[in-house]
C-alpha cells in the first residue's frame, strides 16, 4: 500500500494533474494506509475513549430540550442547501423535540437524489442506520440504509443496475458522497446511536428544509419521480418542530417505524 501511494504521487506529478481534488484523494489513501496498520477498536472501546466527553457536550442541549438523556430515539435531519444537520430526540410523551444542530463540514455533489455508484451524490430520502464503524477511515462512522425500497424501485424502473452503496455519516471534513461532520460531531452522533440502538435512529436527507420552503427546489435534470420523493420528505419533516418552527399540535411519531 505504501508503494501504491508513492506510485500515485509520482504519476500525479509527472502527468501534471496534481489538482486539489487529486491531492484530497491521495490524502484519503494515506489515511487508509494508516488505518490498515493500526489496531482495531470495538464500539465499546470507542465509547470509553470519547463517550464521557460527548455526554458532557450533549447534556445541556438535552436539558434545554426537556428530553431525558440518553433518549429513547433520535432523528437526524440533513439539509443540503444550508449544510446543516439537526438532531431531534423523543421526549417522555414520544414527541420529537429539537436538541441541537451541527454544520455539515463537507458533502460532495449537488441538490438532487443519488442515482448511481460513482456519481458522488449524497442521497435524498428517509433512512435507518445499518451499523456503526468504530474503525472508519474518517474517524468513526454510521452506515445508512441506502438504497432504501424507494431508491431500489426507482432504479429498477429506470434500468439502473447499480444505484450505489456505502453512504455514511462520518468524521473529518472530506466527503465522497457522504456527510462529513468533523470528529467531535461524529463522536456525539456515534455515541448517541450506540446508546439508543441503531433501530431507534431515523435519518432524513433533503435538498432543502421543506418546513421553511414548501416549493420544489429550482433544479434542472431532476428525475420524473423527484416530486414523489419530495412529497414524502415534506410529510416526514412536518413531524419535527425546528429551532425556529412551532411545535405541531400532534408531534408524535412511532420512532421505531422503519424507513420506506
Amino acid at each position: 500500500m505504501h508503494k501504491l501511494l508513492a506510485i500515485l504521487l509520482t504519476l500525479a506529478v509527472t502527468s501534471g494533474v496534481l489538482s486539489f481534488r487529486y491531492l484530497a484523494e491521495i490524502g484519503i489513501l494515506k489515511d487508509y494506509v494508516t488505518l490498515k496498520t493500526s489496531d482495531k477498536l470495538t464500539v465499546e472501546e470507542r465509547l470509553e475513549q470519547f463517550g464521557t466527553a460527548a455526554t458532557v457536550r450533549l447534556a445541556l442541549h438535552f436539558q434545554q430540550a426537556d428530553v431525558p438523556f440518553p433518549p429513547a430515539a433520535i432523528a437526524l435531519l440533513a439539509f443540503k442547501d444550508s449544510k446543516r444537520l439537526e438532531l431531534y430526540a423523543s421526549n417522555r410523551q414520544g414527541a420529537w423535540r429539537y436538541v441541537r444542530h451541527y454544520p455539515i463540514q463537507a458533502a460532495s455533489g449537488a441538490p438532487g437524489p443519488k442515482l448511481r455508484e460513482g456519481d458522488r451524490q449524497v442521497p435524498e430520502g428517509i433512512y435507518g442506520v445499518e451499523y456503526l464503524n468504530p474503525n472508519s477511515l474518517f474517524h468513526v462512522s454510521m452506515k445508512l440504509s441506502y438504497p432504501n425500497a424507494f431508491d431500489l424501485a426507482m432504479a429498477q424502473a429506470e434500468g439502473r443496475a447499480d444505484p450505489g452503496s456505502d453512504i455514511m455519516i462520518h468524521g473529518k471534513a472530506k466527503s465522497i458522497g457522504c456527510l462529513a461532520m468533523g470528529d467531535a460531531a461524529a463522536e456525539e452522533l456515534f455515541a448517541l446511536t450506540a446508546w439508543v440502538g441503531k433501530e431507534n435512529v431515523r435519518v432524513v436527507i433533503a435538498p432543502t428544509d421543506f418546513r421553511l420552503n414548501g416549493s420544489k427546489p429550482d433544479l434542472t435534470n431532476l428525475p420524473a419521480w423527484a416530486d414523489r420523493l419530495y412529497q414524502q420528505l415534506r410529510a416526514e419533516l412536518i413531524q419535527y418542530p425546528g429551532e425556529n418552527i412551532p411545535h405541531p399540535p400532534t408531534a408524535t411519531t412511532a420512532y421505531n417505524t422503519p424507513p420506506p
